[in-house]
């Protein structure tokens, strides 16, 4: 029986291009606003898969437009009751439900002090949705499967139009390929399906990634954790190298997104020590990176070509088909263990925290 988290992931081009389609307008008003009063920083609230999405975010707008952007700490405003001066900051709030309680405390307070305030939800009747100036709709339709997959990468799309508002350039065009590239990736289900056997007894591993896909580290391993009960420890290749490499040893598994451009050559460095020390690597890639291909290593190859000629960074659009087959690796490898991965042992699909 097909669980409902890989149908959600099945999902995802058509939830894309709806989400593209419908929600243009409102950042095509949001643009004309910040050409006339940009501001001076952006402040990313979230928790869980949303707050990987943030983290997508904060690299996305600081590399495209030069904005600083923090990742906010609800706990300051919950728990220690601390003033922060959020005014000429725009403040987003990202959150499947709408309903996490903690993240609308850090909207509320921002809205408070008169700053710019936008919602990035999949719920259109959510709490957050009514607190937020702005209200982003994630157009992915309700999701039923604890683990977040479809509404992860529609806040992934929002984020891009969000950072193009900003004064980016990202090419709406280009945007507009998501759907497909995302289909794309689908297509290798089979072949995830086959990996995803050899790993049917794993117990712990490392996720790597660097700068855009940096996020998805984060993503793919917190999917291997609350799906499948895998201890997966996320890193940056720089982070890895700084000690915690020290725990890998021959068979340790450790999975790898491998782009082509300005983070391939230390990707690849890592790659090499891995095989050195005989652990099991396993790389997602796609057709641009034919270094990583060639590479004697385990692979999962999207078969499109995702790097952006003359561009930099040539990654730029990649991270959305990238996570794609980590999604469909972690509920394959739950079926592979005998896990549910729509129903995590001791989860539920809205967290409440202060």
């Amino acid at each position: 029986m097909t669980s409902k988290m890989l149908e959600e992931i099945r999902q995802q081009p058509a939830a894309l291009e709806r989400t593209l389609k419908s929600e243009l307008r409102k950042f095509e008003k949001l643009k004309k606003r910040f050409e006339k009063s940009p501001p001076k920083m952006v402040i990313l609230a979230a928790r869980g898969t949303s707050d990987n999405a943030a983290l997508f975010g904060r690299y996305l707008i600081e590399i495209s437009t030069g904005i600083p952007v923090s990742m906010a700490a609800p706990s300051i405003l919950t728990l220690y009751d601390a003033s922060i001066n959020m005014q000429d900051a725009l403040v987003v709030a990202i959150s499947q439900s709408g309903e996490s309680t903690d993240t609308n405390v850090v909207l509320e307070r921002a809205k408070a002090v008169g700053a710019v305030t936008v919602g990035i939800t999949n719920e259109a009747n959510s709490s957050l949705a009514k607190l937020a100036e702005h209200v982003i709709l994630v157009r992915a339709g309700r999701e039923k499967s604890v683990a977040a997959t479809k509404t992860y990468t529609g806040q992934m799309l929002a984020l891009y139009l969000l950072a193009w508002a900003l004064g980016a350039k990202i090419s709406l065009d280009e945007l507009r390929h998501l759907p497909d590239w995302a289909d794309a990736a689908l297509k290798l289900e089979d072949h995830i399906a086959g990996l995803s056997e050899r790993y049917r007894f794993m117990e712990h591993a490392v996720v790597v990634g660097r700068g855009l896909n940096y996020s998805n580290a984060f993503e793919f391993a917190l999917k291997l954790m609350e799906t499948c009960y895998v201890v997966a420890e996320r890193f940056s290749a720089a982070d890895l190298l700084h000690g915690p490499i020290a725990m890998v040893e021959h068979s340790f598994p450790a999975f790898l997104l491998t782009p082509v451009g300005v983070t391939w050559p230390s990707m690849k460095g890592l790659v090499e020590k891995l095989q050195n020390l005989k652990a099991e690597t396993l790389l997602i890639t796609d057709q641009s990176n034919q270094e990583a291909r060639e590479l004697p290593a385990r692979s999962i190859v999207l078969p499109v070509k995702l790097g952006r000629r003359g561009a930099k960074p040539e990654e730029l659009y990649t991270p959305i088909p990238y996570i794609i087959p980590a999604q469909i690796f972690s509920a394959c490898l739950a079926a592979q263990k005998g896990l549910d991965p729509d129903k995590p042992r001791t989860l539920s699909k809205v967290t409440l925290t202060l």
